[in-house]
């Protein structure tokens, strides 16, 4: 492609109301972006399913976005725009949606070439399914896997982070302008994403966070992932979007199970009841998905540096050479005995000390003692009302 058709493309992608589909058409209609652009509004306006759109047909807004966005790839050494036609655009966009026929990156777009697995979650994801989330991130990435999420608050923000501890790759699909960083708290974590794997986004730049977005962000998410993993979700979330799509798409879909207590399991007992695989440890989602440790077709990202950034938690485990389970840190102190019986008394869901002085028949007094040893030893976290979950087995 030469350098007026490609920018007649982008052009062309950047113009209100053309989505993929009305691309595609417009492109296989007239022959070439320069082509369509060279036609008048009334000849394209058959290909528009909205009534006002052909008012926008060479119209100033698509020039300007398409002079920002070359400015924007000459700014950053590390901005690209990856066209569809494009030798390395990554072909698992073109297989089972219609491919976006422009996309933003920042990062290394080699990345999206290697096998991967999409994580998605809840945004106001709990605790404990947080560090679930770190954990299955970090085992996979270890073995070479890229993780891919939609950097949203909650389950996405700590598969990226699971990833990177574990000298990982990721990629982060926005939906928002890849120059708009949401939400705006995980700046830095957005830096370590574009720097370890990279950051993509079908959107113009300056678009804003708006519901319609995500929807869309989502089937990208499903499309670049050979399966997608649900980590916690309510019944009507946009990770069971992901999950649909993704199974639309003939790609694996798999939940993890969770108290029948928490509404943020429904979604995911659904996806299960549905037929979704059932996961408990890494050998599940292996199973499921054996090319996921096929020899890549590219570089390897296992030498990469140790990450040293506060973005990144702490908690995150370490995962063992073994495929089927997950290992733990070791724990930072042996439990006494009494210790120990808080702990098995607290399980798994979210408790009130007073409950465990009832069940447990001890002083509240040592019960509250030992509490504050086993969250300082990582064991379990505190939750808004003064209760407590367990985080760690």
């Amino acid at each position: 492609m030469d350098t007026q058709e490609r920018l007649a493309w982008i052009e062309l992608a950047l113009t209100p109301f053309v989505g993929a589909e009305t691309f595609l058409r417009i492109i296989k209609y007239f022959g070439s972006a320069q082509n369509a652009l060279s036609a008048s509004a009334a000849e394209v306006t058959p290909f528009f399913h909205h009534q006002q759109a052909s008012k926008y047909w060479h119209s100033k807004i698509a020039k300007q976005a398409t002079e920002g966005a070359l400015e924007w790839e000459q700014a950053h050494s590390d901005a690209r725009l990856l066209l569809l036609v494009d030798n390395d655009f990554p072909a698992m966009l073109t297989n089972g949606l219609t491919p976006p026929p422009l996309l933003f990156v920042r990062g290394d777009s080699q990345c999206l070439h290697q096998p991967a697995l999409s994580i998605v979650g809840s945004r106001h994801a709990t605790p404990q399914a947080m560090r679930i989330t770190r954990d299955f991130a970090a085992a996979l990435a270890q073995k070479g896997v890229t993780i891919i999420s939609g950097m949203a608050s909650g389950a996405d923000t700590a598969a990226h982070q699971g990833a990177l501890q574990a000298m990982g790759t990721t990629v982060a699909v926005w939906g928002t302008g890849i120059d708009r960083v949401y939400p705006a708290r995980n700046k830095n974590l957005a830096t370590q994403i574009a720097a370890h794997g990279c950051i993509i986004s079908e959107f113009p730049l300056a678009t804003r966070p708006s519901p319609g977005n995500f929807p869309r962000r989502n089937r990208l998410i499903a499309a670049l992932s050979q399966g997608t993993l649900v980590v916690e979700a309510a019944t009507e979330s946009g990770s069971l979007i992901t999950a649909r799509l993704a199974g639309e798409m003939g790609r694996e879909v798999m939940a993890i199970p969770g108290s029948i207590d928490n509404p943020l399991s429904k979604g995911c007992h659904a996806l299960i009841k549905q037929g979704a695989k059932l996961v408990e440890n890494l050998e599940d989602i292996l199973q499921e998905c054996p090319r996921l440790l096929q020899k890549k077709d590219l570089q390897s990202y296992s030498n990469r540096p140790h990450l040293q950034t506060d973005d990144v938690s702490k908690s995150s485990t370490n995962t063992d050479s073994s495929e089927d389970s997950l290992s733990v840190h070791s724990p930072d102190c042996i439990l006494n005995p009494m210790e120990q019986q808080v702990l098995d008394g607290l399980g798994y869901g979210i408790m009130h000390p007073d409950m465990l002085v009832t069940a447990l028949g001890m002083a509240a007094t040592d019960v509250y003692a030992h509490l504050v040893t086993l969250e300082l030893g990582g064991w379990i976290t505190t939750l808004p009302g003064g209760c407590y979950q367990r985080i760690k087995s």
